[in-house]
């Protein structure tokens, strides 16, 4: 499923507008991008959280080379699924 079918989907359940849909989902999107940049934690109960994480740098090797590189430190992006949403996809 691509935005557009999200948005297709969410407007046939709500029977709004696929525009105010799509504005809808495009605010929310922005909301949570916002906030997971600022460091905060954003938690749907039911369905999971969004989050930031921190990768160490790490040692790597280039593939088509084998030399060594140095990986830099990264900030991540993580999900992490809520129990309910859980068990609708496992089936219990």
């Amino acid at each position: 499923m691509n935005k557009q079918d999200l948005i297709d989907a969410v407007a046939a359940a709500t029977g709004e507008s696929k525009a105010s849909t799509g504005a809808a989902i495009d605010a929310i999107l922005e909301t949570v991008t916002a906030a997971v940049t600022r460091g905060d934690t954003v938690q749907l109960i039911g369905f999971g959280s969004f989050s930031t994480g921190a990768r160490a740098e790490r040692a790597g090797r280039n593939p088509s080379t084998g030399e060594t590189i140095t990986i830099p430190a990264a900030t991540t992006v993580k999900f992490t699924a809520g129990k309910a949403f859980k068990d609708i996809v496992n089936g219990t």
